[in-house]
């Protein structure tokens, strides 16, 4: 792999893990909910599913999903109507009259292993991203070179921007946390977490594999 083939994958990535969608809209909600240091066991959920998504890639899944409608129907709705649940939990989540009541879904008491586990849960949820990733790490590797070596770079590189952004709205979450002291401020961002993970999870609903 070329310096620049490199280069170039590091531009790609950045700016599609930047932007927003289930797993940063999560690390954020968690950041709020939970803080920084709460919302770690988040980020380690999101990240291994992830990981499991690239290896399975490579292992073929992703072409798999993209040649079968039926599998890929089947995993899309699932993983769309857990979306849409969790934003029916975020919408309707109660309210406190401080700043370290939880914002986003229900109560502070939630265990780390449940963090973790919506985490991985939410990256699993879209099928594409199997997709995505077969079809991406391929555009960066050379076919005249050893293979794994040129996917395990890749894969590094996409851990190190995806974990950076995550940390990044982590840290955006966490700083609203002061600033949600008000119920009615609680209230609001409930409805647009709420709102936002049922609106992914309908827009999930319509993908398609072609």
């Amino acid at each position: 792999m070329h310096l620049n083939t490199w280069l170039l994958f590091v531009v790609t990535v950045f700016f599609v893990s930047a932007t927003p969608g289930p797993n940063m809209l999560l690390a954020m909600s968690h950041g709020i909910r939970f803080g920084v240091r709460g919302a770690l066991p988040t980020m380690a959920g999101l990240l291994s599913a992830l990981g499991l998504i690239m290896a399975a890639s490579v292992a073929g899944l992703g072409a798999l999903l993209a040649a079968s409608e039926t599998l890929f129907t089947l995993v899309k709705y699932a993983g769309a109507a857990y979306l849409v649940w969790l934003g029916y939990q975020a919408w309707f989540a109660p309210v406190g009259e401080t700043a370290c009541t939880p914002v986003v879904a229900v109560e502070a008491t939630i265990s780390d292993g449940q963090r973790f586990r919506t985490g991985f849960l939410v990256a699993m949820s879209n099928p594409k991203a199997f997709v995505f990733f077969a079809a991406l790490f391929p555009q960066f590797t050379r076919a005249d070179m050893p293979q794994l070596p040129q996917w395990l770079a890749l894969a590094v590189t996409f851990y190190v921007i995806e974990s950076s952004w995550q940390l990044a709205y982590v840290y955006g979450g966490a700083s609203l946390r002061l600033w949600l002291t008000n119920p009615r401020r609680q209230r609001l961002i409930n409805r647009l977490a709420g709102g936002s993970f049922m609106a992914a999870g309908i827009a999930l609903s319509t993908v398609s594999n072609r």
